[in-house]
This record gives C-alpha cells, sequence and structure tokens, in this order.
C-alpha cells in the first residue's frame, strides 16, 4: 500500500498531504462534492433530529389521527400517515437509527474481521486454512438472506437485526484484509522488522493493519449504504425496527398497502434510502480511485 506508508519518517505530514490530496479531489468532482455534502446534511440531520423535525414527538410515534392520511401541504410538506402521523418528522427521526445502527454494524464487522484476515495472510499454512474456511463457510450464503436467517432466530427487534447484519458482514473483510495481508509480508520493511526479532503480533498490529486502512476505509464506507439498505429490507420485512419507532424500511412498509392512493407514505422514506445509499456509494467510488495504487500521486 502506498497510501500510508508506515516507515515514513514524517508521518504526520504525509498524512496531512493525503488529507489534502482526498479533500482537492473530492472538491474538484461534483458527484463527489455533492454526495460528501448529503452525507454531512445526514449526518447533521441525524444527530439534531429533535431540533430539526417539526413534530418530534409524533416523529418518535405519537398518534394524531385528526391528520390521518393527510395529503403533502404548506404544515405537512410529506404528508401524514394513517395515524396522523407527520411524515417528514418520521423521515427525519429515522435518520438517527439509520446512521448510528450502520456505523456500529461496520465498525464491530471491522474489529472482528480485518485481525482474522490479517492473521490468516501473514501467518499461512493451518491459521489461514482454518479461518478461510469458516470465512467460506460465512460467504457462501447471501449476506441479506444470512442476516434474515439469524434476525429470525434471534428475533424481531433492532438490536438482534444488528448483530445478524455484524455476523453476515465480517467475513468481507476477513478476505480483504487477508489480500492485502499476503501482498505486504513479503514487503522489505517486514522482512526487516523480522530479522531484528520483532514478534509476529508487533508486526500485524503496528505495520500490517495500519497498511490495510486504505482499503477498509473505502469498502466501509460503501458498506455504510449498504447496510442502511439491508436494516431497512429488514425492518421492511418486519424484522428490524418495530412500531413505532421511526424507521425508513418500516415506513416503507406501513404505505405499501396505501401506495396507490397514499403514496407519501411510502415515497418519501424511499427516497431518502436511495439517496443516502447513493451518496455513500458515489463517495466510496472517489475513495477507491483516490486510494488506487495506480492513480495515487
Amino acid at each position: 500500500m502506498t497510501a500510508i506508508p508506515v516507515l515514513s519518517t514524517e508521518p504526520e505530514i504525509q498524512s496531512a498531504r493525503t488529507f489534502r490530496h482526498v479533500l482537492s479531489v473530492i472538491v474538484r468532482d461534483p458527484l463527489s462534492l455533492l454526495s460528501t455534502i448529503v452525507i454531512i446534511l445526514f449526518i447533521l440531520i441525524a444527530i439534531f433530529a429533535w431540533q430539526v423535525a417539526p413534530y418530534p414527538l409524533e416523529g418518535a410515534g405519537k398518534t394524531n389521527v385528526s391528520h390521518s392520511m393527510l395529503p403533502p401541504s404548506p404544515g405537512h410538506p410529506f404528508g401524514a400517515d394513517r395515524l396522523g402521523r407527520d411524515m417528514l418528522s418520521r423521515v427525519i427521526m429515522g435518520a438517527r437509527p439509520a446512521l448510528i445502527v450502520p456505523i456500529g454494524v461496520v465498525l464491530f464487522a471491522v474489529l472482528i474481521g480485518a485481525p482474522l484476515g490479517a492473521i490468516a495472510g501473514y501467518k499461512g499454512g493451518w491459521a489461514d486454512e482454518t479461518i478461510m474456511r469458516i470465512t467460506d463457510l460465512f460467504l457462501a450464503f447471501p449476506s441479506l438472506l444470512l442476516a434474515m436467517a439469524i434476525a429470525s432466530a434471534l428475533g424481531r427487534g433492532l438490536q438482534n437485526a444488528a448483530i445478524a447484519l455484524v455476523v453476515s458482514w465480517w467475513p468481507w473483510y476477513t478476505r480483504l484484509v487477508r489480500g492485502v495481508t499476503i501482498s505486504l509480508r513479503e514487503r522489505y520493511f517486514i522482512e526487516a522488522a523480522q530479522a531484528t526479532g520483532v514478534r509476529d503480533s508487533v508486526i500485524i498490529l503496528r505495520h500490517i493493519l495500519p497498511n490495510t486502512i486504505s482499503p477498509i476505509l473505502v469498502q466501509a464506507t460503501v458498506d455504510l449504504g449498504l447496510v442502511i439498505l439491508a436494516m431497512g429490507g429488514l425492518a421492511f420485512l418486519g424484522l428490524g425496527t418495530q412500531p413505532p419507532s421511526p424507521d425508513w424500511g418500516l415506513m416503507v412498509s406501513e404505505g405499501r398497502d396505501f401506495i396507490l392512493k397514499q403514496w407519501w407514505i411510502s415515497t418519501f422514506p424511499g427516497l431518502a434510502i436511495f439517496i443516502v445509499v447513493l451518496a455513500f456509494n458515489l463517495l466510496g467510488d472517489t475513495l477507491r480511485d483516490i486510494f488506487d495504487p495506480r492513480q495515487y500521486r
């Protein structure tokens, strides 16, 4: 990896140069800049949801049957659902679990998968075979299908859905980091560390894992969007967030019976999922181009 060279005599300067390079590329690319702005707005809305939502109590689940099925209007730009709850407030309040849960899922997936991949790639032999055969066992099933099976076994709920996604997501980071580690273990700085008697655990922690940050960052950025989509799918199927808690996937599910007449109930939460997932995917593609060794400057 060239993005974060661990043997640089000026690591702080190198990191600053890398950050400035990433920032300059994002600013010059209109799609990347737009996706970054969307993600920042999404984060701010999630953090300040209670302050931003026009009807925060309705967004959290309080009913107002007098406004049942109210179409979009100046007072309710996104309309109201069958229980009279303001859809704009519901979408805004739903941004918080849509942000916190995917970050937690991706973080735990990295913490589990990255060390296992580094050990498998560096050690080789029986350790590599054991770890990768277990990884292949999980990868044999589509991630969402495996998550659905685990969530069904654990029971309905946001926490169980998050656990199911972590279990189905960590093998991808194991395979990713293993591939990078295999290319790194033949580098001169690794051989130099081995020759000086540095322990394998120290080499993995101080030399291998820091050099896998770039591909992990790219994959994690894309995965955040995919996990948001997967969480929405589990909620749509009734395996994730339970009523009356706000969740974009759950709101799409609640409005599917009224899609022909009261279209706004499903449309606006669906658009929120679409926009945020697309923004993470575009930003991930940009980061992949930046950290590609063939394009990195």
